[in-house]
């Protein structure tokens, strides 16, 4: 089963998320399908990028996306 997830990257103490596609079973940070956009909280407002239309592809084939990911949708329209 195919999830879309955050996959954290950055330094200590500094995050920073990538938003990807990949099996359910594998690690947070381990080999992803593909990268759907990104996020950072650290910013003053936190930032989002997600690439809507292949965000839409994935969904149509299956991925189911987690909570988190799905109240970005809400916050960028």
């Amino acid at each position: 089963m195919l999830t879309i997830r955050l996959a954290r990257t950055g330094k200590k103490k500094h995050p920073s998320f990538r938003i990807v596609v990949l099996e359910k079973s594998k690690r947070r940070d381990g080999r992803y399908i593909d990268q759907l956009g990104h996020y950072n909280p650290k910013t003053d407002p936190a930032s989002i990028h997600l690439d809507k239309e292949k965000y839409d592809f994935w969904v149509a084939r299956g991925a189911q996306p987690t909570d988190t990911v799905k109240s970005f949708l809400g916050k960028i329209g």
